[in-house]
């Protein structure tokens, strides 16, 4: 993106908005660059051998895959050492909870605000190896938080990682994840592990400036190729057993974690990710937020009118506190009705459900049954898309 950001330029970039489906499920994965795409097929159709050789292709093909690595670290302030890629982030997660090295007795926090990705990998392993979790919570039912405050009373001499979202898939409220960093890093050895699968989409993520010790991501609803993404600062790399054959170095997070599951042909598309973000990203990234919050503030305004509906999470429209992830439900009605309602009567794409939040959904928000109606949205979705939403689901609203 180049000049100031304008959405139907930025539409031109994704061959899939060329059609009449309108996609309102973008948390569940984005559309994907052309770029992107002709990358993919460029690689295969050229470039597709192992990695290693020293004939000509194979040449290309690694240094097409190193510029990959390359990129994927630029893009969130770390360096190619610091990170793994490979086929979900609750993959990644599994991973590593089966490679940091614990004691029996150590003690893991676990935010019940997040997506099972962040929270079954260290249940399971807590009670293979002996550790102790506290759940972190909130006794707030309609906009829960991660309060600094009541991380403290959890920490202890013996906490040994804390994991927590950026930003939940359910609510769309936006963590200060450098102040919990802060909170964390009190106790010796306590290690911060952010899953951004839901921030990443919308803000630039830096982290290094946000302290962060372990962070996830997946590139699939970054506009990119069906791969995730997971930082470990290079402080914590002796904390880190591997997983890769014993004749195999160890020196990298991929080394250690990577076990081949970063296929070549969609890191080496990486780069055109960044390459849609232009030559300042910062820009680039605060005009997209603030496009954001005009659709954000369409489908609020309206949702935040109408006393039948509940809205969790952050009632404002704010870019500093919320992304366009929205969920709510609608009294006397289930999720799954107003679901098939509006999508009976208009082409808009979305879903019901607990979204692999289900702690989140059965134990914080008290709801169980078929969950919440979600919306969510991203640069690339218009304000007229956002009106038609609101046209129709008053229309199904009135119509019982």
């Amino acid at each position: 993106m180049t000049q100031a950001f304008d959405v139907a330029t930025a539409r031109e970039h994704f061959p899939a908005l060329k059609q009449s489906q309108v996609f309102f499920d973008n948390a569940g994965g984005s559309q994907v660059l052309g770029e992107v795409i002709e990358s993919i097929s460029r690689y295969l159709s050229e470039t597709n051998v192992q990695l290693g050789g020293t004939y000509d292709v194979a040449k290309q093909s690694e240094k097409k895959y190193n510029q990959g690595m390359q990129a994927a670290a630029k893009f969130i302030n770390a360096i190619p050492g610091e990170i793994v890629l490979g086929s979900s982030t609750t993959q990644l997660m599994r991973n590593l909870s089966y490679a940091l090295k614990f004691e029996a007795g150590d003690e893991l926090i676990l935010s019940k605000l997040d997506h099972e990705a962040n929270i079954s990998a260290w249940v399971q392993i807590a009670d293979v190896r002996g550790l102790v979790i506290k759940w972190w919570t909130s006794e707030d039912k309609q906009s829960p938080k991660l309060d600094p405050e009541v991380l403290k009373g959890l920490l202890s001499k013996r906490t040994r990682l804390v994991a927590c979202t950026h930003t939940s898939n359910i609510l769309g409220t936006i963590s200060d994840i450098k102040k919990l960093a802060e909170t964390v890093h009190t106790v010796p050895g306590a290690m911060l592990c952010v899953d951004g699968v839901a921030f990443a989409p919308h803000r630039q993520v830096d982290v290094k400036a946000l302290n962060v010790d372990l962070y996830a991501f997946s590139w699939y609803k970054v506009y990119g190729p069906h791969l995730s993404m997971l930082y470990a600062d290079r402080s914590i790399h002796p904390r880190i057993g591997s997983l890769g054959h014993y004749f195999n170095p160890s020196n990298t997070l991929e080394d250690k974690l990577g076990l081949a599951g970063s296929s070549y042909e969609l890191t080496q598309s990486i780069p055109k990710v960044l390459d849609y973000f232009g030559p300042d990203p910062a820009r680039s990234w605060a005009e997209t937020s603030a496009h954001e919050e005009k659709l954000q503030s369409i489908i609020l305004s309206y949702l935040n009118s109408n006393d039948r509906i509940t809205v969790f999470g952050e009632t404002s429209a704010s870019s500093k506190l919320r992304v366009p992830v929205i969920s709510f439900t609608v009294a006397r009605r289930s999720s799954k009705d107003i679901v098939d309602a509006v999508q009976g009567w208009s082409n808009i794409g979305f879903k019901y459900g607990h979204f692999y939040s289900k702690r989140l959904i059965d134990e914080v928000l008290s709801l169980g049954g078929d969950g919440v109606v979600r919306i969510s949205m991203v640069h690339y979705n218009t304000e007229d898309e956002a009106k038609r939403f609101v046209e129709v689901l008053d229309e199904v609203l009135s119509n019982p």
